[in-house]
Parts: C-alpha cells; structure tokens; sequence
C-alpha cells in the first residue's frame, strides 16, 4: 500500500528537458540576482527559441551536444531554479532507459536540491510567484518519483506531499501558460485512476483532492499541443495512458510514433514505439525497428541496452514462433534470456515467456528434455499466480 501511495504522488511530476551535466555545488550570484529572481524565464518566448535545439538534443540523447548549447544558461541566470531544474531532468533521462541503474541519482538529487533552494528563496519573498512554485512542485515530484523507484517510500511520500502543496498553489491562476497545466493534468488522472483500480485505498484518498480523469487527459493534451518545456513529458504521459489504462492503442501508436521520429535515437522512444506495433499487430515495422534497436545495442550507442534490447528481442522470437520459424523463434528468444540476465531482470513477464516458449520450441523439435529444463526456469523466476508458472506447470504435467 505504501508503494500505492508513493505512486500517487510521484505522478504530480511536471518538466522539461535541456543538458548541463557537472554540477559545481554552489552557485555563484552576480550584480543581476534580484533581478534574476523576480524573472519568469518559462514564459520567455525568446529563451524558448534559443532553447529549441538543445531540448531536441537532449530528448534525442545527444548529450554532450545540448551540454555545449546550454552551458550558458546556467552562467546567464546562475539564481533561477530554472536551469538546474533542467540539468537535473537530464540526468533524468539518463536513468531512463533502464530505472535500476543508480549511478546518475546523485547528480540529479543535487541538481532539484538547488533549483529548490533558488525556487524557495523566490518563494520566501512572494509567496504568490507562480513560477516559484511550479519549479517546488517539479523539483519534489520529481525527487519523490525516484524515492519511488529506489523503495524509499517515506521520503517518497513526505517529498510526494510537499509537490501536491505547492501544485495546489498554482491551481485558480490565470494566464500561466499551458506549462502550468502538466502537474494539474497528471493529478486529475490519476486521483481518480488509483481509487478505481485500488479500492482498498478509498479511505486513503478521501483526504485528497478529487480528480477528474476526462479533464486530466484533456489537460495532458493541451500540455502536449501547447507547451514548450513540458510538451515532450505530457506526450510521454499520454501515450503511457491510451496504451495501458484508457484502451485507445491506436492513438498511444501515433504518439509513438511521432516520439520516435522526432528523437530517433531516444531509446525509450525507440522501445515503446516497437511495443506498440506489436501490441497493434503491424508486424513488419515492428520488425524493422526491432532489428534497429538490436543494431544499435551490439553497435554500443548511448542508452541503449539490455532492457531495450529484452523488448525488441522478444518481439521479433514471438513474430517468428507465429510463423513456425523455429529456429529464428529460438535465436531471439535466446537472446531475450541473455538480456534479462545482463541487467537482472528476473521478474520480467519477457523473460518468462521466452522460457515458456523456448521449452514450446524444444518440444516441437523433439527435444523433451530441453524443454523440461526451460519450463523448470520458467517456475523458478515466475510467481505462482503468473500465467506463465501456470502454463509450465500444465506442460510439465503433460509431458
């Protein structure tokens, strides 16, 4: 249940995306840090033009590239939350692609520590700044969604708490722009998700605010249509939701679909966009990037790995198990077992199935032995209630 909770709260997150990764701890204040701290830079129509490029390279994982762009910022405004806001949310998406992966959470602790440290001060002096309080609520949604993910759940529910106060602030006010919507929009849906598919957590979140799932989605897209920092986020959100909860796979495809074509070489992207023309049966582009994501993984570019690797792998064994070309099936399932071990992933439905299915193959190839051994490992890693334990347990049984 705590987990629950912690969930709940870590979907209030709100962002964007630039590059800067060496944080050199303090800031450093210039003769212009009043005026810096009163300046609505989220709103700045010329910072976002000069912004542009970098944002696309950050979301394209050319890194080093959008650090090099925007090594200014930093030094332009070095007392606006603002760019370490945006340096800790590229260390965000270096975590990404696989979430276990821990060597980026300091820096990205650090970078929202100061980009709260300069939102606060904001804060402290008016308590009615609005962007101030955007970059609170950001920066603890944040913080909370990777306490989440590390199991914290204390500290990702006390920072979970402090994000819905200071997104509460921002609600009733006019003219700020579609950036502001982002946290409310995530919050609408997912207030009224939770309690649907959790009913044990009712009594919970009847000190919450009610959410409104229809007006959170419409949010979510006028955030993706509109804005400039958090577009790229509400898209990601959205296609997560129409694929998985709202039962709309066609339109989570074109979001897809778009993503990876605007950055080709997000692996997150890449990945998401494969599942979903497996899921929507389009199995010849499914193989096409499939093949890609293998080829970027063994050729060693940046962010792709085992996890991805897992999905695409899978995916292309499947296909070919559909079209008894067994020997295909076996390699890319072989393959899938290898990735899941690379990165540990032993909980993985992916990983379960290709054993379920490499025992399938083995015995259509008269190797009962073999198959013996995979459906064996299939009962070792897979919970007893999975479909997959119970799948292996009849095959054992048949056999």
């Amino acid at each position: 249940m705590q987990k629950v909770i912690s969930f709940i709260l870590c979907f209030l997150m709100v962002g964007a995306a630039m590059a800067q990764t060496q944080w050199e701890g303090e800031a450093w204040v210039d003769q212009n840090a009043k005026k810096q701290e009163k300046e609505m830079l989220l709103l700045n129509m010329n910072l976002q033009i000069e912004a542009t490029q970098a944002v696309n390279d950050m979301y394209n994982f050319k890194f080093e590239k959008a650090e090099q762009q925007f090594r200014w910022l930093k030094q332009k405004y070095p007392t606006h939350p603002l760019p370490y806001f945006l340096m800790g949310l590229s260390e965000w998406w270096k975590i990404m692609p696989n979430i276990n992966v821990e060597r980026y959470d300091e820096k990205f602790v650090a970078y929202m520590d100061t980009a709260i440290y300069w939102a606060d001060r904001r804060f402290q002096a008016d308590p009615e700044d609005a962007e101030a309080s955007f970059f609170l609520s950001a920066a603890y949604a944040f913080k909370s969604r990777l306490h989440s993910e590390r199991k914290n759940w204390r500290k990702a529910a006390s920072t979970g708490k402090e994000a819905l106060d200071y997104l509460a602030m921002n609600r009733d006010k006019e003219g700020l722009g579609p950036e502001f919507l982002f946290g409310d929009g995530l919050y609408n849906y997912y207030a009224e998700w939770v309690p649907d598919n959790y009913p044990l957590l009712k009594p919970v979140l009847m000190f919450f605010p009610d959410g409104d799932k229809e007006l959170g989605v419409k949010q979510l897209r006028e955030v993706a249509n509109n804005a400039f920092y958090t577009r790229t986020e509400a898209q990601y959100f959205l296609m997560r939701i129409l694929a998985m909860d709202e039962n709309e796979p066609r339109e989570a495809l074109r979001i897809s679909e778009y993503l990876h074509t605007s950055f080709p070489d997000n692996p997150y992207f890449h990945r998401y966009y494969a599942r979903m023309l497996y899921s929507t049966g389009r199995y010849n582009k499914m193989e096409e990037e499939s093949v890609e994501i293998l080829a970027k993984i063994d050729s060693g570019m940046v962010g792709y790995e085992a996890t991805s690797g897992r999905y695409a792998s899978f995916y292309l064994g499947q296909m070919n198990m559909n079209f008894k070309r067994w020997e295909k099936a076996k390699h890319y399932f072989e393959r899938t077992v290898e990735f899941a071990q690379d990165n540990e992933a032993y909980d993985s439905g992916y990983l379960h199935y290709a054993l379920l299915s490499l025992g399938d193959i083995a015995r259509e190839m008269g190797e009962e032995k073999e198959a013996k051994r995979y459906y064996k490992k299939v009962k070792k890693y897979a919970k007893r209630r999975d479909n997959s334990h119970e799948r292996a347990r009849e095959r054992l049984k048949d056999m």
